[in-house]
């Protein structure tokens, strides 16, 4: 049975550039972000790189990678979730992730689980939810 925990992340940085030729849509762009995580997963000053389509100015996809390091629910560790996500006119986005099978270390080894967020435009706190199990 999965375990299920939450808790919030905000961002530290965000570096966009177009990757796409010219301004015109759709684009093409690279973000590299820096997450800090509290809660159930605890992890400062994540990695985390998305590619990120632009279908209008403020609509699109992305996917991307982050490495988490620090604990979940207590348990030492690294692993690397796999997101994929839309974001709306609106902005708000939606996403969810799932760890990268093999990618996780220490007392997370054989660790598997998915999770999920919605941010809200303007938001500096955003909430997340991850289940998981541990092999």
């Amino acid at each position: 049975m999965p375990v299920q925990t939450s808790g919030h992340f905000t961002y530290a940085d965000w570096e966009e550039r177009t990757v796409s030729p010219g301004e015109a849509h759709p684009k093409l762009a690279h973000a590299s972000v820096t997450n800090s995580f509290s809660g159930g997963i605890s992890a400062a000053g994540t990695t985390c790189e998305y590619t990120i389509v632009y279908g209008t100015e403020k609509t699109g996809t992305f996917t991307g990678m982050e490495v988490l390091t620090g604990s979940l629910d207590g348990r030492e560790g690294t692993f690397v979730v796999e997101e994929r996500g839309s974001f709306d006119a609106d902005g708000t986005v939606h996403c969810t992730f799932e760890v990268v099978p093999g990618t996780a270390t220490g007392e997370l080894a054989g660790l598997r689980g998915t999770g999920g967020f919605t941010a809200v435009h303007g938001a500096r706190s955003v909430p997340y939810t991850f289940a998981y199990v541990l092999d």
